[in-house]
């Protein structure tokens, strides 16, 4: 069994105790900083609380009385961040809202929040001033942008500006078991699923999570995330906070390279799919050089060796220019949101970059198990948390079952939803719907959702993540789905819808001299299926597959939602 060594960290009871420790500890330190302009464009830990202190005293003048429900939407930026420590230091219930949600969505969660106030940034304005006498409980609304108040619309800045900030000793008394943050997944009307968070749930996380990924507080984490995500909100927001690191808001995905290297980022949060196209492009530049494409792969192989014996470092110095790109000072590149694949976190590393993943929910506030960046398997989840219990349910002769977890960080149910909460414990285990198993060394390995399982034909099991992760290594293919479909002549089969990749073709075409055809495109994809079932076992192979004109529909964090794919695309092979 393995054991984890843990770092000494100072314990938390609530968000309020963290930023008021915080600000004490680090003071005039550059906390958060937006690399676009903005109204507030970067603030120190004592600016912080003070802005925090001011908003939260202006919400009280106003009568806004602890409790009520307060939902943020707008781009990553400071004052999203003023907004919610506002409401976790001021006894208030924060909604925090997917920007990229479209105008139903949007409208369904706040009258599903019972949210009575809303804070949102300039992009949002036409569209709550249009609707908002639909919302007979939203009474107040106050704009980030607006430099004064303006036809109902209050502003953020005005409010900052005119209130003296309440005295510390003046802030309300936080139960941390109380719930403090409701996150609403998209669905339609009457449909979305409201997580309910407590202060203790996300605490706990921070504590938890640093104990075992120390943060310095020289880090500086390059936000590129949406914030209102409980991965991004958690571990780039309020973990630097709680480490005394400082959190720095990207331009946009466009800018990621650029803005690493502006802030010279030592930390760098992101879903597989941005180290995956990261990563694609790295190999691709060193294929396309004949120099680099004979010298870098025995020059990875010996800086391996020299690693082993005890040469930490070389690899950063031999590959320095790559490392310049990334701004030159990368500590860890870190993936969650989804399993990234261990043959990209095997090829960043083997250039010098650490690269760690972990695993959870939005319902566990959201990490359930770590990597550690001397103490990791590529293609594990992690090793679980302190204080959070894991266990498999129900394993079956491969020692794969349901995944359940016990730990001060599981939520304390679904808003307004009793039923469905009562369906997702079971005698007090959170069921997180995803199957697994624990390898020898005690690392937990995720197979796949459950709800996702392809039954094969002889009984055994079908985890489509794992051949699309296969699959989607090929220059060709830019992303798929797999799933099980019912064939007259073979009962349930295989199938995959793809999406292939235009730049990989256009690039062949003008290297080969050829023109891109339906038949070159067959022919090609054929190939990548071929040689992905030389890596699959007999019943996990495909045997039928349609290529798509767009691309999947995705969830914040690049998942694609699966339920909204229909299977009318064109059958191209078979």
């Amino acid at each position: 069994m393995n054991t984890i060594k843990l770092n000494k960290v100072p314990e938390v009871s609530s968000i309020q105790d963290m930023l008021l420790q915080s600000s004490r500890k680090y003071g005039e330190k550059l906390a958060l900083e937006d690399l676009a302009a903005t109204p507030i464009p970067k603030v120190t830990y004592n600016q912080l609380l003070q802005y925090v202190l001011r908003f939260g005293c202006a919400l009280k003048k106003m009568g806004i009385k602890e409790r009520t429900h307060i939902a943020v939407i707008s781009e990553n930026r400071v004052q999203w961040g003023i907004s919610y420590l506002t409401a976790m230091c001021f006894n208030y219930v924060i909604v925090p809202i997917d920007k990229n949600l479209n105008v139903n969505e949007i409208m369904n969660i706040i009258h599903e929040s019972d949210a009575e106030v809303i804070i949102f940034s300039d992009s949002f304005n036409s569209m709550i001033r249009e609707r908002h006498d639909v919302f007979k409980k939203l009474k107040t609304f106050i704009s980030m942008d607006l430099p004064s108040e303006k036809e109902g619309f209050l502003s953020m800045i005005s409010m900052l500006a005119g209130n003296k900030p309440c005295g510390q000793d003046e802030l309300p008394k936080i139960n941390p078991e109380d719930m403090a943050e409701i996150i609403f997944t998209s669905g339609s009307l009457g449909r979305a699923k409201g997580v309910m968070l407590s202060q203790k749930n996300l605490a706990a996380n921070l504590v938890s999570m640093v104990s075992m990924m120390f943060i310095y507080p020289e880090d500086r984490f390059l936000s590129v995330l949406p914030i209102h995500h409980t991965y991004e909100c958690t571990c780039g927001f309020l973990c630097p906070l709680y480490s005394g690191a400082s959190a720095h808001y990207a331009r946009s995905l466009k800018t990621v390279v650029e803005d690493l290297q502006k802030v010279k980022a030592t930390m760098l949060l992101a879903v597989p799919l941005l180290y995956d196209k990261m990563f694609k492009r790295i190999s691709k530049t060193i294929q396309d050089d004949k120099v680099k494409s004979k010298i870098v792969p025995p020059m990875v192989a010996v800086t391996g060796l020299f690693e082993k014996v005890g040469w930490k470092g070389i690899k950063k110095k031999i590959f320095k220019e790559l490392h310049e790109r990334f701004g030159g000072h990368i500590r860890v590149f870190i993936a969650g949101g989804a399993a990234p694949d261990p043959k990209v976190a095997k090829g960043l590393r083997e250039f010098g970059f650490a690269f760690i993943q972990g695993y959870g929910l939005t319902e566990t506030a959201p990490i359930l198990a770590l990597n550690q960046i001397d103490n990791f398997k590529d293609d594990a989840a992690g090793l679980p948390l302190p204080r959070v219990e894991l266990k498999i349910n129900k394993p079956d002769g491969d020692g794969v079952g349901e995944v359940y977890a016990k730990a001060p960080n599981v939520m304390i149910g679904y808003y307004k939803n009793e039923k469905l909460t009562a369906e997702s414990f079971d005698d007090g285990w959170f069921r997180t719907g995803d199957l697994g198993y624990f390898d020898k060394d005690g690392f937990l390995h995720i197979s796949g959702r459950k709800k996702n399982v392809i039954i094969a034909k002889n009984g055994k099991n079908v985890f489509p993540e794992e051949v699309e992760d296969i699959l989607n290594r090929s220059p060709y293919i830019l992303e798929s789905l797999v799933y099980g479909e019912q064939d007259p002549k073979h009962d349930e089969i295989i199938a995959v819808q793809l999406v292939i990749d235009a730049e990989a073709f256009i690039e062949y075409s003008g290297k080969n001299n050829v023109q891109i055809t339906d038949e070159l495109i067959k022919k090609t994809i054929d190939s990548v299926i071929k040689d992905s079932n030389k890596e699959l076992s007999s019943y996990k192979q495909i045997k039928k597959y349609y290529i798509r004109e767009h691309e999947f529909e995705k969830t914040t964090t690049q998942k694609i939602k699966r339920y909204l794919v229909n299977k009318d695309s064109e059958v191209v092979g078979d």
